[in-house]
């Protein structure tokens, strides 16, 4: 497989590569086996979310509410 990459990204890949101590290729598959790993997850989340809306599990708005005062001091 071959991919193109614009000129600045591909100087911004070398010098990463350069300060890891790495190739450009190992970093190139790594950060496509992170996008598509999370892109499996996001779509398993979403997948048990709408399996939950139908079969009406639902959290009420005031509960958000409380949750989200909580972890941000609302």
């Amino acid at each position: 497989m071959e991919v193109h990459l614009p000129n600045d990204l591909q100087t911004k890949l070398a010098r990463l590569a350069a300060q890891q101590g790495r190739d450009t290729s190992s970093l190139v598959v790594e950060a496509v086996e992170r996008m598509v790993d999370y892109d499996e997850w996001f779509r398993g989340e979403v997948e048990k979310g709408l399996a939950a809306a139908d079969r009406g599990e639902f959290v009420e708005h005031d509960e958000v509410r409380k949750l989200m005062d909580s972890r941000y001091g609302g």
